[in-house]
């Protein structure tokens, strides 16, 4: 990687593969199931999380193969962002940077630490894999807005 900032001097769409992944804090927040309300256009997060989810180590067990496991798991990319933003959680790397917004101070491009901050976390253990979870009782899940506000 070219400089220490290069998320600040760099466009979005000039990144190429690596750093474009290292903007994920691996918070995990997208591998929760979201809801929408069609109206409002209000997105809620719930404590369901996907079936691939890791909970003890807050990733995706399968990262590399999940498009293939997981048809409607979404890739984050630079085309797709602006129709996805609003559904990635305000600590996301990618929608600040995308919203001219700069990293939180925690992230892990600013601190070489671990990420303090994930949903293991947040949510003390209260995640349930969506194996478990009838679809139509998915709103039981929704989790306050609290919950997933990650410090900046």
């Amino acid at each position: 990687m070219e400089s220490q900032n290069w998320w600040v001097t760099k466009k979005l769409s000039d990144l190429n593969h690596q750093e474009w992944e290292s903007l994920c804090d691996r918070c995990g927040l997208c591998c929760l199931h979201k809801l929408e309300n069609e109206e409002t256009k209000d997105v809620f997060y719930t404590s369901v999380h996907c079936a691939l989810f890791d909970t003890k180590k807050c990733q995706c067990q399968k990262y590399n193969d999940r498009f293939k496991l997981v048809p409607d798991c979404i890739n984050i990319t630079i085309e797709n962002l602006p129709a996805i933003a609003n559904w990635l959680p305000n600590s996301c790397a990618y929608k600040r940077l995308y919203l001219n917004q700069e990293l939180p101070s925690w992230h892990p491009l600013l601190n070489q630490n671990e990420v303090k901050f994930n949903v293991k976390k947040i949510l003390r253990d209260n995640l349930i894999s969506e194996k478990k979870v009838n679809e139509d009782s998915i709103e039981d899940y929704i989790i306050e807005d609290s919950a997933i506000n990650f410090p900046k």
